[in-house]
């Protein structure tokens, strides 16, 4: 469901190092520096401004060994849009006047390096499997940077650095007196491709940089790091750590006292941990602010107090799976000025733990748990400090005086489950910028107060609530507009220029014409356009060129009808554009080609028609045009795709061959392809990470699944390929379903079939396959659904536990194959067949010719609606799998 983040961010004051081993140089530069700026004072006094002219090329500029440093580091790395243009040894030029290098202001050495990366003014998608083009890449040598005996402040982050090298022989020589960097900040966040040439990089970090105050390592993949703790614990003097997004899996629970004394910021956001909560989190006694939200703990808070009372000043753990109740000990958290427990189980009297909570809260957000009870203004009445606060639960009853005035004015409101009557207080809060009410029964009458009111909001979500009303003429006028599930009616409503997000899915609108070709005075904004799963009809009207500021569009799921109208090319800036399932037809136009940022493309379950263009963006990650009316061949510049995750072509009329270079498709080699999310970049201030998630839906394993996280992808069924299956496919390790069934394909499965390691789906049914089925297939442990039913293999069904776990129709319709789970026995494995056994092969032959001739006219009438639940019964070993249906990061 839709949650709201806050950004708590507070980042370290930058650091000067003066370190012992630098004293006498300092000192004598220094001395230095004072005799020569008197000695010009003084010249230019007596004598004339010729002597400033002098006395400049006297005093020390940057430090020659830190320039050449500098110069050594910029030679390696690779810089696409020359961010380091500024970097050269042209003596007018002061290095201390370099891009991002801040120099002490009296000795000119170099002590802090400022070069992140400026991804939110551009289009990029950030996802951790996409380069960013115009950031710096490539690998850089930490030893070289030892050189800079004074730096203090690194940050990097947000780059697309691929490697970090160390010479550690180098690095030592370059110590004088201490063992490790004077480094206080390191910032490496979102570095997506980072990793270390030795194992264990955050040993290695520690290890280096013995001094740090400060260090955010967000984004980069840890998963392998299964004691990230215990290498971080050297690091006595830690004010700060950040490893959001890392994949981290063990936080090690039961371990009592963590050496990170000093810290006072931790956050460990949207990683893997699974365990109850550690006890060490609650033994560091200087913490002020913990966030471990969005991950998957479980169980209680500890009922005891813990030591952090006297020093925490933010408390987040929203988004886990704790439960029980909410502990007493919060009401003596006397510095508490922020908690989020939202989006977990915790139950427990609301009022109780309303008016024990101590009175400089700032932020509390305690909806989507199971609290019970009644709220009203009477629990609010040593809370005037509120600025962000989230409400409701399924047992929760609102119960607000309609004339109370609230002593606090908030910023931020989420309200679930509230009703019948809107709470009039809200019309209160003239500082309210962001307003969030869901799964509500609620009247909003009158509803002229109420759009007028949202007028002032920066962000309004309305999401899954009975508003059933005609939004024809509202004019909307928030940053952020979501309403989700509401019943609105009529046509889409107009936007003014302020909106740049607007997501009106699932509701019952009918006409987009006048939203699309409406006049707006200013610059249109709008980046995001969300109208999925209403009653849309008509043409598209050719207006889009209207609308340049696009970045995502999702129509689908409407009754659209006639053709992508020619202005879509207009949309220099589209990432994502999806139209499945209209009623559309013609062919793609080749205005499309413009559109030179996309990189998902959803058209699938239409009827468009004529080739599959040569030209779309090799940049693509879903190519989805499934269940259409395109012919010809399949063309070969698709294995130029090399960012590709999904390609659905199935349920077309495609001939030829298969083309063998689809190992080209690069982003399906990596093991770890489907470790990514897909997202794409949002701005709202109230962004934590600055993107909105992606979803998309796929039929695999004989189910219409959707999904956030990366699936790799190939489904070319329901065509008329002809030809072998080619052993490029056999190169996509990262693969994990693969759909080839219904098509004319021939010869026998190749062994490097097993090079499939991740495959989860296998369906080559209904071709004109021969030979034996591999004995390697028996290790692909991943794989849940196998159908090669419908060929003409033969010989004995290989052994071992995963082909065997599959039923007889995984095989039937191939009269040659023998062995389990199939009743015909093998011939070696024959003894004289009795009566029974001859009679149940007769069936078995009889069966295969049903089953396929049902197969076919299954897959015919789209299979799985056709077939159902007797289908997933026999075909899906279905695990629990986690997919979810848009979700939103404000």
């Amino acid at each position: 469901m839709p949650h709201v983040l806050i950004n708590s961010h507070h980042p370290l004051p930058k650091l000067q190092n003066i370190s012992y081993c630098a004293t006498n140089s300092m000192a004598t530069s220094f001395s230095n520096q004072i005799t020569i700026i008197l000695f010009c004072l003084l010249s230019t006094i007596i004598f004339n401004s010729s002597s400033l002219v002098m006395c400049n090329s006297m005093i020390i500029h940057c430090d020659k060994k830190d320039e050449n440093t500098l110069l050594k580091f910029k030679h390696e790395v690779t810089d696409p849009s020359g961010v380091l243009s500024s970097w050269s040894s042209d003596e007018e030029k002061d290095c201390c006047q370099w891009r991002g290098v801040h120099c002490d202001n009296i000795t000119h050495r170099v002590i802090e390096l400022h070069l992140p990366c400026d991804t939110i003014q551009s289009d990029e998608i950030l996802d951790k499997d996409n380069a960013k083009p115009h950031c710096l890449t490539g690998e850089f040598d930490m030893s070289s940077l030892f050189d800079l005996e004074f730096l203090s402040y690194l940050d990097l982050s947000n780059n697309d650095f691929k490697t970090i090298k160390y010479d550690f022989n180098s690095i030592h020589n370059n110590k004088t007196c201490n063992d490790s960097s004077n480094i206080h900040y390191l910032d490496l966040a979102y570095n997506y491709h980072l990793f270390s040439d030795y194992n264990n990089m955050l040993h290695q970090i520690s290890h280096l940089f013995s001094s740090l105050q400060f260090l955010d390592l967000s984004g980069i993949d840890f998963y392998k790091e299964t004691d990230w703790l215990q290498s971080l614990t050297s690091l006595s003097s830690l004010l700060e750590l950040h490893l959001d997004d890392c994949s981290l899996k063990d936080i090690n629970p039961s371990l009592q006292y963590a050496n990170l004394t000093s810290l006072k910021v931790l956050s460990l956001v949207s990683n893997d941990f699974s365990t109850i909560l550690p006890s060490w989190l609650f033994n560091l006694s200087h913490i002020s602010y913990i966030d471990l939200s969005e991950n998957y703990l479980h169980g209680q808070l500890p009922q005891t107090l813990p030591k952090f009372h006297q020093s925490i000043e933010s408390l987040c753990l929203y988004t886990n799976d704790l439960d029980g109740p909410i502990p007493d000990w919060l009401g003596q958290l006397d510095q508490l000025k922020a908690l989020a427990l939202s989006y977990n189980n915790f139950d427990g009297q609301i009022s109780t733990i309303l008016e024990n909570l101590p009175s400089l809260l700032i932020e509390l957000r305690l909806h989507s748990n199971f609290l019970t009870g009644t709220v009203s203004e009477k629990n609010f009445h040593l809370l005037s400090k509120l600025k962000n606060l989230g409400l409701g639960s399924e047992y929760l009853v609102f119960d607000f005086d309609t004339k109370w005035i609230p002593s606090f004015q908030l910023q931020i409101l989420v309200l679930e489950n509230v009703g019948p009557k809107f709470p009039s207080w809200i019309y209160t809060q003239s500082s309210l910028e962001l307003l969030f009410i869901w799964n509500s029964r609620v009247s909003f009458e009158p509803l002229g107060k109420f759009w007028k009111f949202a007028a002032q909001l920066e962000a309004l979500a309305l999401v899954n609530n009975s508003i059933n009303a005609d939004i024809s003429n509202v004019l909307l006028d928030s940053k952020v507009v979501i309403m989700q599930l509401n019943n609105f009616r009529g046509s889409v409503p107009q936007v003014s220029s302020k909106v740049t997000f607007l997501d009106l899915s699932y509701n019952n609108l009918s006409d987009i014409s006048p939203f699309l070709c409406q006049k707006m005075k200013g610059k249109r904004n709008l980046e995001t356009l969300f109208i999925s799963d209403n009653a849309l009809s008509g043409e598209i009207p050719n207006c889009l060129m209207n609308w340049t500021s696009l970045l995502q569009v999702d129509l689908r799921n409407n009754n659209l009808t006639g053709k992508i109208p020619h202005s879509i090319g207009s949309l220099s800036r589209l990432i994502f554009f999806s139209l499945e399932k209209n009623k559309l037809f013609g062919e793609i136009p080749l205005s499309l080609k413009d559109c030179k940022n996309l990189q998902y493309l959803i058209l699938g379950g239409n009827a468009f028609s004529g080739t599959i263009p040569s030209w779309i963006n090799q940049r693509i990650k879903i190519l989805q045009l499934g269940s259409n009316q395109f012919s010809g061949n399949i063309p070969i510049e698709v294995c130029q795709f090399y960012s590709l995750k999904i390609l659905d072509l199935s349920n077309n009329k495609l001939s030829g061959s298969i083309p063998n270079c689809l190992h080209n498709m690069t982003s399906m080699i990596s093991p770890y392809a489907s470790m990514d999310v897909f997202k794409i970049l949002t701005r709202t201030k109230y962004s934590k990470r600055g993107f909105s998630f992606v979803y998309f839906r796929v039929v695999t394993k004989y189910m219409v699944l959707d999904f956030v996280h990366s699936i790799c992808l190939v489904d070319l069924s329901s065509n008329e390929f002809f030809g072998t299956i080619p052993s490029g496919l056999f190169m996509l390790i990262g693969l994990q379903s693969l759909n080839l069934s219904h098509n004319q394909l021939m010869g026998s499965i190749s062994q490097h079939v097993s090079n499939l390691t991740l495959l989860e789906s296998l369906d080559l049914s209904n071709n004109l396959l021969s030979g034996q089925i591999p004995q390697s297939m028996s290790g692909m442990s991943f794989l849940e659904v196998l159908n090669l039913s419908c060929n003409n293999f033969e010989g004995k069904i290989p052994l071992g536990t995963q082909l065997e776990s599959f039923t007889n129709f995984s095989y039937v319709g191939n009269p040659k194959l023998c062995g389990p789970p199939l009743t015909k026995l093998c011939q070696q494995d024959e003894k004289l067949p009795n009566e029974n056994q001859k009679r149940e092969e007769d069936d078995d032959d009889d069966d295969s010719y049903e089953v396929c001739s049902w197969f076919f006219m299954g897959w015919e009438l789209d299979l799985p609606q056709a077939f159902g639940e007797y289908w997933v019964l026999f075909f899906s070993t279905e695990k629990d799998m986690v997919f979810q249906i848009f979700k939103y990061i404000l």
